[in-house]
């Protein structure tokens, strides 16, 4: 008989354990999965755009190879020599800035991707960290250098404006193509014939010069811009 009650016991509290921890709340915590960082966008650029590029640099003879599309060596050193005098960083590589100061239109993807403020040599000249002056000389010496003049963006037409100078440069015969509102090589070569007969320097691009002689309305970012090289221009000199 004291054999059953202890059995019985024994097993009514290990019952009462087992329905205890069944109760017990789960106190760990589901891990959270850590934010999923979106990588930036590349800026790269086609083909078509590689060749265009090619071409302007053998004609600026900058380039001696063919017109590939591909970014060979000799391209990319060509391209840093023509980076180096045009007041972008000199990395070789086809860039946003770089396309733009070389007058080539951009794809809409690419125009998706911002400007990279580190592809201008001035940006390159802000990293430098300045040197502690010994003497007032010095010290007066490296706050000009690095107070000076920051260089502005580079001026570009818009669509609409292009089209405009499109029609101009058809009506007075220097142009055959169409208006699609892009720098393609035959625009250029007509814009060039409208400057030498203009007494503008010539150029091949759509800069403000050339839109107002042909009578086409800057935007009021256009304005600003303008203003801001004028600025530029006039620091430099000083």
């Amino acid at each position: 008989m004291k054999r059953f009650v202890f059995l019985f016991l024994t097993l009514a509290l290990f019952s009462i354990v087992a329905v205890a921890q069944d109760r017990e709340p789960n106190t760990k915590a589901t891990p959270v999965p850590a934010p999923v960082k979106k990588k930036a966008p590349i800026f790269r650029p086609t083909k078509d755009q590689i060749t265009q590029v090619q071409t302007k640099l053998k004609g600026a003879s900058l380039y001696s190879g063919e017109s590939t599309g591909k970014l060979d060596k000799a391209s990319r050193d060509s391209i840093k020599n023509w980076q180096g005098s045009n007041g972008l960083k000199k990395t070789g590589t086809l860039n946003r800035a770089t396309l733009e100061k070389m007058g080539i239109a951009l794809t809409d993807t690419q125009k998706a991707i911002p400007v990279d403020p580190n592809s201008f040599a001035a940006a390159e000249d802000e990293k430098k960290p300045e040197k502690t002056a010994k003497t007032t000389t010095t010290k007066s010496t490296a706050a000009k250098s690095t107070d000076g003049p920051r260089r502005p963006a580079p001026f570009r037409a818009d669509a609409d404006q292009i089209k405009a100078a499109q029609k101009v440069l058809r009506d007075g015969k220097m142009l055959t193509g169409g208006d699609d509102g892009k720098l393609d090589d035959t625009t250029r070569d007509g814009l060039g014939k409208y400057q030498e007969a203009n007494g503008l320097k010539v150029t091949k691009t759509l800069n403000a010069v050339t839109l107002e002689k042909m009578a086409i309305a800057l935007t009021d970012k256009q304005k600003e811009q303008v203003a801001a090289q004028a600025a530029y221009d006039a620091a430099k000199k000083n």
